[in-house]
């Protein structure tokens, strides 16, 4: 069958979908929670359908999966209200807690979470189009990260249960919480970035206000009873509702001490110029990125035309670390351009729950139009898609599409397509490529391509002071969460990783005092009466 003919007959009849994909659905979601209490909601609802289309009497259409409230400004401050009044000022409960006795209430959580993972799957699939095994992959490493943040966690109370002594000054530094966090995630990865924001500001004793992502809210559905019973009240809040109703009256309360969101620059800038403290508002920002990927010309083709796949089409290129603009030698582009359609044509495409699924239906409506735009607004100056059928259209599938050559005349060589239309230029002189990164907006990563430890070395250097990351033979990507992930410029602010985000959703704090007999009896009173959680030398095993 061709690709075109593949393409038409992509959606399937729901008699023909798997029983087990259907588990659950819909999902009636009424529920929200406020201060340690579920609570029902009787108001607006909004209906979420799948992009993931199925084929009925009246022709292919979206499949429903069920609905989620639409709150008001009034349950949104009140949510607000009940994370400043849990963290008190850093009086709560949960902020003046022991590390070891919040890590408890985090592994209880993670327990409860893993009793959902069938349906949080499930429903990771349907909202975002993500394939079944990589669904799985999601959720555990969602779990992985935790459980990595935890034992990071135990090894910064460890180095903090010291006290030090400076110039005659008795002093012990620990990190103290920043407040109330206001948490948002993106639809891409909806549980595994939004918990890399979430799950740390919670362990180290914020309070927090969440919102879901707009696709993949209905899977929190399963998370929410985890939220309300492994947590004190108040530590976590939960918002639904359309972003430009429920958000503002946070931010415009400067009640907000900390925005966490992974999303576009756009959507941050509106959020934080609506907080009157400007000075007082931590950012910790996840936003967009242009990752080149340079083949040099000496580059394994193999090795490259492999890695560029990944980069570029791993999750149909929906994702901030995807490579989004190839440069390649003129040299080897024709070699290169060859066989990297052979190499397309060779990815399967289908539903999610198809086993071995590469490319999927893309999440957002409107989507492939926009893709499509991408492609004519290049042809209008000379590119021409190189791989067979490429930027073939059904609803919400796009077949993949590789343009060549483009040009900076052309909106794709500018703009994130987050998708997968994968722009390729040819370059003789390297500073082609060293220019398209210097004069970014974006400073995320970069994989370079070559053999020739000379070439590399010249590139590495200049570099790593315009990108965080520069991968060599290997594609762009976040992992190992160990790792620092950041940016430069428009791509971020603040470090993500396991031992990074505590830090950023925390600040240095310490007791001190001179080394006077009477601090000495009181420091050691406190120490050996276990009277202080911060002041203390226990920790944790």
């Amino acid at each position: 069958m061709s690709i075109v003919k593949e393409v038409e007959s992509i959606f399937p009849a729901e008699t023909s979908i798997p029983q087990n994909a259907l588990s659950g659905l819909p999902v009636e979601q009424d529920k929200y929670l406020i201060r340690g209490e579920l609570r029902h909601w009787r108001g607006r609802v909004q209906e979420v359908f799948s992009q993931v289309c199925v084929k009925t009497s009246s022709g292919t259409s979206p499949k429903r999966l069920g609905i989620h409230p639409l709150l008001t400004e009034k349950e949104s401050t009140e949510a607000l209200n009940a994370a400043v009044e849990a963290y008190n000022n850093g009086r709560g409960l949960w902020p003046t807690m022991s590390v070891s006795d919040r890590i408890k209430h985090m592994e209880d959580f993670v327990c409860q979470m893993v009793e959902v993972k069938a349906e949080v799957v499930n429903l990771l699939m349907w909202e975002i189009g993500k394939s079944y095994e990589d669904s799985n992959k999601e959720f555990d490493r969602t779990v992985q990260y935790i459980r990595d943040t935890i034992s990071a966690l135990k090894d910064l109370d460890r180095v903090s249960s010291r006290f030090v002594i400076e110039q005659g000054i008795i002093g012990q530094i620990r990190r103290a919480p920043l407040g109330v966090v206001l948490c948002m995630g993106p639809f891409n990865y909806p549980l595994n970035e939004t918990f890399t924001t979430l799950i740390p500001a919670l362990i180290m004793g914020n309070t927090v206000v969440f919102k879901p992502p707009k696709h993949g809210v209905l899977l929190y559905s399963y998370l929410l009873e985890a939220f309300r019973d492994s947590f004190p009240q108040g530590v976590v809040n939960t918002i639904y509702g359309k972003g430009r109703e429920v958000l503002p009256p946070l931010m415009a309360s400067g009640k907000i001490d900390v925005l966490a969101f992974i999303g576009t620059g756009e959507a941050a800038n509106q959020l934080r110029k609506q907080h009157p403290k400007l000075h007082r508002l931590r950012c910790i920002l996840g936003l967009e990125a242009k990752n080149p990927g340079i083949i040099l010309p000496d580059a394994d083709l193999e090795l490259a035309v492999k890695e560029c796949i990944l980069g570029c089409l791993s999750f149909n290129g929906q994702r901030c670390t995807a490579l989004k603009i190839l440069f390649v030698h003129s040299k080897i582009v024709d070699a290169f351009l060859g066989r990297f359609a052979e190499a397309i044509e060779g990815l399967r495409f289908g539903m999610p729950w198809e086993e071995n699924v590469f490319i999927t239906p893309l999440p957002e409506p409107g989507k492939t139009q926009y893709l499509t735009e991408l492609m004519q607004d290049a042809f209008g100056f000379g590119a021409k898609v190189i791989n067979d059928k490429g930027g073939t259209v059904n609803e919400s599938f796009f077949y993949p599409a590789v343009l060549y050559p483009v040009s900076d005349k052309m909106r794709i060589y500018h703009e994130e397509q987050f998708g997968p239309l994968i722009p390729v230029l040819a370059f003789e002189d390297i500073e082609t490529p060293i220019q398209y990164v210097i004069e970014s907006n974006y400073g995320q990563q970069l994989s370079v391509f070559g053999s020739d430890p000379d070439v590399i070395a010249r590139l590495i250097d200049p570099m790593v002071n315009q990108v965080c990351r520069v991968n060599i033979n290997s594609q762009c990507q976040r992992g190992p969460d160990t790792f620092p992930f950041t940016g430069r410029k428009g791509s971020a602010e603040g470090t993500l990783s396991v031992s990074d985000a505590l830090r950023v959703f925390s600040i240095r704090t310490l007791v001190a005092a001179k080394e006077v007999d009477i601090n000495k009896k009181i420091i050691t009173g406190i120490v050996r009466g276990r009277k202080s959680n911060f002041l203390s030398t226990d920790f944790v095993f």
